[in-house]
């Protein structure tokens, strides 16, 4: 059996990672030249963003051909040499399966647009309310009803996300049967990682009722019980069948309860499962597109909740800060102009030695940070764009920009800095999304004298020795301190107290007095050595301390 508290995760979104043939886009070919670069950090594997055949609607999140690599990354070959170079460095692959929907232009709708009944009964159809209203009030998650017109028939396809992503219907066997052997496909290929997009959304009703407010809308399609049933079953139908398979499912407004269900093993549904609770901790009232501070309390809050409970249940948890739908960590909770590096390395350590497995999103480990755009012509995200025109209405354009700027997801999926040139080593001609700040923050400069990448194998390498971090319990520690994000981890007679500093500002802290004893520094990203823990240590701005004993 696999140990997960062992393993690290490098997440790369290919369009963004390396451009090997001057396309302006990231290719297949771009990653297997920059393998040596990845096997510098000791990662275990590398989740992919699709890459499958898709017209790009939702940046391949909309799927056309889930067994053939798209043109524009590359080939099967292509993917099969990556494979194997990944192998010599013992890194896996973890490939992204999209099966709450399917592109409008897979050959699954087309069919059923020509009237295959097999094909129809792939999808949610609703006829119209006999008023000649839609079948339901449901509103998609990128905006407007989440129902658009079934060609001619009369009917309507259900998309809780854009309109070019139909919704699967899970309720038929053999829409389950296409997910199994989708799986099994890649697993041939010798892949054994999966993440699994919007997982938990699949278990809706076969009556879709109308909703009588947002919240309780997500509840009639979010974590139902049949959800669990469905997992077990592709589990026991694919990758549950290679012991040494990891698979974390995207989850999407759950709870403690439910992940526990999905990622402890005697359930033999997923590894482990990603949670967003804590990345909506500066959102003003919930509303994403909204500028205010991030509520530290709060954040402190949600991720004890969650590790203390998913703990005691036995459930599994993906940590991270960034991903391809997030703007930097770094801007939100860090600070990336006085204490770029020290930030960074806090909130790593932060995470890196929770309970759990850690995802490192490409660029994460040189600092990276928001682009410096100046106007909305630099993004190409239909989500910010959309944001912004429903912003002007009730914002001036200058205050609209500034909020999408602090939110928008291709702030994240700016091409990878490798050096300082004009479009930052990524590609020779004009890249699909423009970088910035290359000239102080790249791969070139952070190896030759930068102190994040370092600071990161550091962690990776302590993840793999020490039994504490990967196998330990964790408890929370000053829990109302407002500055400091302090926690416990032990092992038997083992323990390791974490103390990270949230903030740009010098603060003293009363140490407990069971843990005022003689140990040493795991790591600490001032380089300070202690033999005892003190009743009062002083932690400075944005400072990290792992004191083991």
């Amino acid at each position: 059996m696999m140990n997960l508290g062992k393993k690290v995760v490098y997440q790369i979104y290919p369009k963004s990672f390396y451009d090997s043939n001057n396309d302006g886009l990231g290719d297949i070919r771009g990653i297997i030249e920059k393998i040596d670069y990845l096997a510098k950090l000791n990662i275990d594997f590398i989740w992919f963003n699709p890459f499958f055949v898709s017209p790009q609607y939702d940046n391949g999140y909309d799927i056309a051909d889930y067994r053939k690599i798209d043109p524009k990354f590359g080939t099967m070959e292509d993917f099969e040499e990556l494979s194997a170079k990944l192998k010599e460095h013992n890194i896996g692959i973890m490939l992204d399966m999209v099966f709450n929907h399917c592109s409008t232009e897979h050959e699954w709708f087309k069919k059923a647009l020509a009237g295959d009944p097999k094909y129809q009964a792939y999808f949610y159809l609703r006829d119209p309310k006999p008023d000649g209203s839609l079948p339901n009030n449901w509103q998609s998650k990128f905006g407007g009803p989440a129902w658009a017109k079934f060609g001619d028939t009369g009917k309507y396809y259900l998309h809780l996300y854009a309109p070019q992503q139909a919704d699967l219907d899970w309720h038929n066997p053999d829409v389950r049967q296409e997910a199994f052997d989708i799986v099994n496909f890649w697993r041939s290929k010798g892949v054994s990682g999966f993440r699994f997009d919007v997982l938990n959304v699949i278990g809706k009703d076969t009556v879709l009722v109308d909703s009588t407010d947002p919240v309780e809308e997500k509840k009639l399609y979010t974590d139902t019980p049949v959800v669990q049933e469905y997992i077990k079953e592709l589990n026991a139908n694919s990758f549950g069948q290679d012991a040494e398979s990891i698979t974390v499912g995207e989850m999407s407004s759950t709870t403690i309860e439910n992940s526990i269900k999905y990622s402890n093993p005697d359930e033999h549904e997923l590894s482990m499962v990603f949670s967003f609770h804590h990345l909506k901790v500066d959102y003003d009232n919930g509303e994403k597109w909204s500028l205010v501070p991030f509520d530290f309390k709060k954040l402190k809050q949600i991720m004890f909740d969650w590790q203390s409970g998913m703990d005691k249940g036995n459930g599994w948890q993906a940590l991270f800060w960034n991903n391809h739908d997030q703007p930097w960590a770094l801007n939100r909770f860090g600070d990336p102009v006085h204490y770029r590096e020290k930030s960074a390395e806090m909130l790593a350590t932060t995470t890196h030695l929770l309970r759990g497995t850690p995802y490192i999103y490409m660029g994460e480990e040189l600092g990276m940070v928001d682009p410096s755009y100046k106007s909305m012509d630099n993004y190409v995200d239909i989500e910010a764009i959309n944001a912004y025109d429903e912003l002007v209405k009730t914002h001036t354009p200058e205050e609209a920009f500034k909020i999408v700027h602090s939110k928008a997801r291709d702030n994240s999926r700016t091409p990878m800095h490798w050096d300082d040139s004009e479009y930052a080593g990524f590609s020779q001609s004009k890249p699909w999304l423009i970088p910035t700040d290359q000239d102080e923050i790249n791969a070139e400069k952070e190896l030759a004298s930068g102190e994040i990448f370092d600071y990161y194998q550091k962690l990776i390498k302590l993840r793999k020795s020490e039994d504490v971090i990967s196998d330990g319990h964790f408890s929370p520690l000053l829990e109302d301190d407002d500055q400091v994000f302090a926690y416990l981890r032990t092992l038997n007679d083992e323990k390791l107290a974490v103390f990270n500093n949230f903030y740009g500002k010098e603060t003293e802290i009363d140490v407990p007095a069971d843990l005022q004893a003689s140990g040493h520094v795991l790591i600490s990203n001032y380089g300070r050595q202690l033999d005892s823990l003190p009743a009062k240590l002083t932690l400075k701005p944005y400072e990290s301390l792992a004191f083991k004993f």
